[in-house]
């Protein structure tokens, strides 16, 4: 993949400012940076390679070319795009190689709170509301899961504009097609985004069944579990090699509810302990001493149609123990 030179500085759009307002501003943008690469890449620790790689490429260029930089925060931007279209190849390889599921990290409803909702160009026409998914649940499980059928450069794009609003034109650059084949990619990705999502539903109701489900799950009447589970719902486990897992997904309400009355009676000490996810209400399954998992939920209508439970410890680090 070729380097980023000042030439293409002036993409993403902008004005001048002086060396110390650059500074600034390229150390401003790491969180964003973050936000951007976690939803291109599907976990925090990929994603921070992303980071120190475009940091990297950043400090590699002489004084004068960085001088050369209308706006520093459209120039990183640009590099990370790049750089993990170039890393989201060679991760679906390391994924068919992965043991068990792999599913994307679980994260806190706030950590990436306010990072995509005004664009670099803020001025341009590119994020019609009308062709932009909402962003409450831009990393959301739900979300991050669809995001994961799409090809790299459809990821990519989709995420560049109908997340950050970059414009058609400017993400060519990045994914090296016509503005017009951009637009066919972002049209391509959000068909996966509707196949892969049912009726939305309020965060009040997600909350009403996903505590039905907590319910029935701690009280053990599989009457009552059946209740709150889709008829097609589906289970997924990712416990990364480190612990054991589904190796497959387990579908239908009865298994479903059966595997977790399994878990519940061989550790009868397991509570769950609601935090707020992307997703919405969720639970981090844990006894007096130690951290066990997280579990999230896809809601539709009155019953739970996904329930993914993130066991492997790599992906949990975002989520310590209350007292």
């Amino acid at each position: 993949m070729p380097e980023d030179t000042p030439a293409e500085s002036a993409e993403f759009g902008g004005a001048e400012g002086d060396e110390s307002t650059a500074l600034d501003s390229v150390m401003a943008e790491r969180h964003r940076l973050l936000s951007l690469a976690f939803r291109m890449m599907g976990t925090l620790a990929d994603a921070e390679d992303v980071v120190q790689e475009t940091y990297v490429r950043w400090y590699r260029l002489e004084p004068e070319e960085r001088d050369s930089i209308a706006v520093p925060a459209a120039w990183l931007m640009r590099v990370a795009s790049r750089i993990s279209l170039d890393l989201l190849g060679s991760a679906r390889a390391r994924r068919e190689m992965y043991v068990g599921q792999w599913l994307p990290e679980p994260v806190p409803a706030d950590l990436f709170a306010d990072t995509a909702k005004v664009p670099l160009n803020s001025g341009s026409s590119a994020a019609d509301p009308l062709d932009r998914v909402t962003l409450d649940d831009a990393v959301s499980m739900a979300l991050l899961t669809v995001l994961e059928a799409m090809t790299p450069a459809e990821r990519v794009t989709f995420v560049l504009h109908d997340v950050f609003g970059v414009p058609f034109g400017e993400i060519a650059g990045v994914v090296g097609r016509s503005a017009a084949a951009t637009r066919q990619l972002a049209t391509s990705a959000r068909r996966h985004v509707r196949r892969g999502r049912r009726a939305r539903v309020s965060p009040h109701q997600h909350d009403e069944v996903v505590r039905a489900f907590r319910d029935a799950t701690v009280g053990g009447d599989i009457e009552d579990l059946l209740r709150v589970l889709a008829p097609d719902v589906e289970l997924r486990v990712d416990g990364g090699g480190f612990v054991n897992a589904a190796p497959q997904v387990i579908h239908g309400s009865n298994h479903v509810a059966r595997w977790f009355q399994g878990v519940m009676r061989k550790q009868p000490g397991l509570r769950l302990e609601r935090r707020e996810t992307a997703d919405g209400l969720g639970y981090i399954l844990r006894d007096e001493e130690r951290r066990y998992g997280m579990v999230t939920f896809d809601v539709s209508g009155e019953c739970v149609t996904n329930v993914w439970l993130m066991l492997n410890p790599m992906k949990l680090t975002n989520w310590p123990l209350d007292c």
